[in-house]
């Protein structure tokens, strides 16, 4: 019973063309599913990577541009030079206003002294009208 195969570096066998073609094939098909797939992984783990360093960027930026750890706009700090302005100017308004030196023209002057003639003259007229009607009640007796 010699059924043992002899195998060694010498050894011969016969196959078909095509499945030796058929074997190349799937063989190459293999390889490339394989590159492909660790291309995938590959391009998802650096998209990860990217999306976490955003992340930690943009929570840093969230907690620290509210306290001003981040410095400020342009804008802010030309806001606040015309806000620091505009209340010296309102601290001088009213000091002058209490000490009794506030700006007040000479057209000023008049509007006011018109109208409190106005006032005068009306508060004048609503006595006189008070008085009649005091008086008519009297005389009618009601």
């Amino acid at each position: 019973m010699s059924d043992a195969i002899d195998v060694s570096d010498r050894t011969k066998f016969a196959m078909p063309i095509r499945n030796l073609i058929s074997l190349v094939a799937s063989v190459a098909v293999g390889v490339w599913a394989y590159f492909g797939i660790i291309e995938r992984l590959n391009r998802i783990e650096t998209e990860m990577i990217l999306v976490n360093s955003d992340l930690v960027k943009n929570t840093e930026f969230r907690i620290k541009w509210p306290r001003g750890d981040l410095g400020s706009l342009p804008a802010d700090a030309e806001q606040f030079m015309l806000i620091e302005h505009l209340s010296g100017e309102f601290d001088k308004l009213l000091h002058n206003i209490e000490t009794g030196k506030a700006p007040f023209d000479q057209q000023q002057a008049l509007t006011l002294d018109f109208y409190k003639q106005r006032i005068e003259t009306l508060e004048g007229k609503v006595e006189t009208l008070k008085d009649n009607v005091a008086n008519l009640k009297a005389h009618n007796g009601n």
